[in-house]
């Protein structure tokens, strides 16, 4: 196992921060690695805490009477300056817990009531996103989403668009867009029409 010995702030950001970490490899080379962080400062990184808190929520929601459409954005992205798909998410407050933030964010950005499913904490604990680049985590959160589609309380930031897609959609989004991996897996759960796409959370 490596030794890190050394570990200092780079930035000093709302969201999101630039860490150095000077440390030695298990074959006892010298090693400069930079990590993204939702950490305000060093003693709350993961590296230090070694607690899987979630920074963020990924919300899977089904939509309809049938509950045979899924919910998903079409968001601009300037890491890609392009548009691609995902699930409705964002960032726990803090003190907040993280199923309060999936009702919250899929109002905020779609307009939607979220209806939770309760599920075994396998299913929605908090998993890395990118663990080459940044200690970030982000939990699931499963539920069926009701209302009118509004972008009232979207940010002047964003640049959303609210897609209920079906499965001849989904099958399209997955062919022809840019789609968030972690969606993209999910997506692929929800096309077997023979199933409830939320069947694979009872086992």
């Amino acid at each position: 196992m490596g030794i890190i010995h050394d570990v200092r702030k780079l930035t000093d950001l709302s969201y999101l921060n630039l860490y150095q970490l000077h440390a030695t490899s298990i074959h006892e080379t010298p090693v400069v690695y930079n990590v993204a962080s939702r950490a305000k400062n060093v003693e709350k990184l993961k590296l230090k805490t070694h607690e899987n808190m979630a920074d963020g929520v990924i919300i899977y929601s089904l939509y309809g009477e049938r509950r045979d459409r899924v919910v998903l954005v079409r968001q601009y992205r300037y890491t890609i300056d392009d548009y691609i798909y995902e699930f409705p998410a964002g960032l726990v407050e803090e003190g907040e817990d993280f199923h309060a933030t999936a009702v919250r964010e899929l109002r905020e950005e779609t307009g939607l009531t979220l209806e939770l499913v309760p599920v075994e904490e396998g299913y929605e604990k908090p998993y890395f996103t990118t663990i080459g680049m940044t200690d970030e985590t982000c939990a699931t959160v499963y539920g069926y989403a009701s209302g009118t589609v509004r972008k009232d309380e979207q940010e002047d930031s964003e640049e959303i668009e609210v897609v209920l897609a079906d499965r001849q959609e989904v099958r399209r989004i997955l062919r022809e867009e840019k789609v968030a991996i972690m969606c993209a897996y999910m997506l692929m759960h929800f096309l077997d029409e023979t199933k409830d796409p939320f069947e694979f959370l009872n086992y």
